[in-house]
């Protein structure tokens, strides 16, 4: 009888996450048919309300079934649907079903005294942001909805209260926004939403006022509530728009401060983050945008070249991404040989593969890891983790706000090895171990990755 419900019990398991999977590959499918800006054709009409029909089906055969013990498995493939649905046929959508009303969740935001927050426009950011970008790609595994908002619930009572995100992150403005609305007021409104409006190629449209207001409430739709920060990247620097709509985009945050509150940029290098601030500064009176949200590690320290005397003259804070390089400076890689980056045995992440391409750009393997040892035996010192020794050097550089930690919500915590970098600092010692290992005598690894790559961000644009 053991062994039958044992196998029951794996059956079940297997059934769930197999499930689970392809409630993610809906997301992603999704996902790209919205990124491919379809016309609003019958056909496409016809498929997508026999998907949402289709889903529907399955819902109420669900619960009618086994529901209290097994989770409807595709909720946030369903929410998605109906949200890309409602983008290419607003017309057509219906208006808000009048659900039942549901238990507002009141938590308790438990931050211990190290912790450490920094101030952007109005508000108090923690240092360690909710990077989202996982739920970009079901490559780094697909967390069920009912997990993702346990992880979140665990995230905001540590005092982890904002999520970095994106138009393109998947489904992720919708997984926060579905938590947050469940939130009680009182803590709402202390957990932030940070995401992106991002150019790729040259806008089909005018670039009017009306346009730029639209793509705001298009977040402020899918966040089903204010954008706290709106960060804004741009395609190709001799297109001189950016300049006009950043303009706009700050004039909204005046008019509009429940839309959208305050602005930052993306992936801006240092010399058109000068231009942004001067063209701000010399139309408004003021800079207007507070954060560039940038690449930023122990590998990759390109922002001090330039990008950090930039942000300190316009008072502006970095945002920062890839510190930890997709999990590669991490204890894990230690003593490893190099990896195969295409093994189907290994199967790196995406983040990993483009982060070893990285490393390769700053030194050799056996330079990186020698870093980890060294990063290792000073973790070892301060009793933390490598980690989070990568993770303190970066809060320590100057102009620096906060760094972006990748959150795969339902697959993976490190809320407890997160909250260990707030209690402890490195000492001149530390840095100077870190750093001639890190940036190479007299800077001169960053020196050259940045002579070899370019600014903060070049690697990105579009430029002939």
């Amino acid at each position: 009888m053991t062994r039958v419900n044992d196998q029951h019990t794996r059956l079940s398991s297997d059934l769930r996450s197999a499930l689970q999977i392809i409630d993610g590959d809906i997301v992603q499918a999704v996902q790209a048919l919205k990124e491919t800006k379809p016309d609003p054709q019958p056909d496409l009409e016809r498929r997508l309300i026999n998907l949402i029909k289709e889903l529907g089906h399955y819902k109420r055969v669900h619960d009618k079934g086994d529901s209290e013990n097994f989770e409807y498995p595709f909720r946030r493939g369903e929410r998605q649907v109906n949200d890309v649905f409602k983008a290419i046929f607003p017309e057509l959508a219906p208006p808000p079903a009048k659900s039942r009303t549901k238990t507002l969740m009141i938590l308790n935001i438990n931050t211990q005294s190290h912790f450490e927050t920094f101030a952007l426009g109005p508000y108090q950011f923690p240092r360690l942001l909710n990077g989202l970008w996982q739920l970009s790609s079901s490559s780094w595994g697909s967390g069920s909805d009912k997990r993702q908002e346990e992880e979140l619930i665990r995230l905001v009572q540590s005092g982890f209260t904002a999520a970095d995100m994106a138009d393109h992150y998947g489904d992720a403005e919708l997984v926060y926004a579905n938590f947050r609305n469940r939130l009680s007021p009182s803590v709402r409104s202390q957990v932030l939403a940070a995401t992106k409006w991002c150019v790729f190629t040259p806008p089909a449209k005018p670039l009017t006022s009306l346009f730029v207001l639209e793509k705001v409430k298009e977040r402020y739709r899918r966040l089903g509530g204010r954008v706290e920060l709106l960060q804004f990247d741009w395609y190709d620097y001799s297109c001189k728009d950016y300049l006009n709509i950043l303009l706009e985009l700050v004039r909204l945050t005046a008019i509009y401060p429940d839309l959208v509150s305050t602005i930052g940029l993306c992936n801006f290098d240092s010399e058109h983050t000068v231009e942004v601030c001067e063209y701000l500064i010399a139309k408004t009176g003021s800079v207007g945008i507070v954060s560039n949200q940038v690449q930023f590690s122990l590998i990759d320290s390109r922002p001090l070249q330039l990008m950090v005397n930039v942000c300190a003259k316009y008072g502006l804070k970095l945002l920062t991404y890839g510190s930890l390089c997709g999990g590669l400076l991490s204890a894990k890689w230690l003593g490893q040989a190099a990896p195969d980056i295409y093994s189907e045995t290994l199967q790196l992440t995406p983040s990993q593969r483009k982060y070893h391409d990285m490393i390769m750009s700053w030194g050799t393997w056996q330079d990186f890891q020698s870093l980890l040892y060294e990063l290792s035996a000073i973790a070892d010192e301060h009793r933390v983790t490598l980690t989070n020794i990568a993770t303190r050097w970066i809060l320590q550089q100057p102009s620096v706000g906060a760094l972006i930690v990748g959150t795969r919500l339902g697959v993976s915590s490190h809320v407890d090895d997160n909250l260990a970098t707030f209690g402890f600092t490195l000492n001149a010692w530390d840095l100077d171990r870190i750093e001639a290992l890190a940036l190479g005598i007299s800077r001169g690894k960053t020196r050259r990755l940045f002579s070899k790559l370019g600014d903060c961000g070049t690697e990105y644009r579009n430029e002939n």
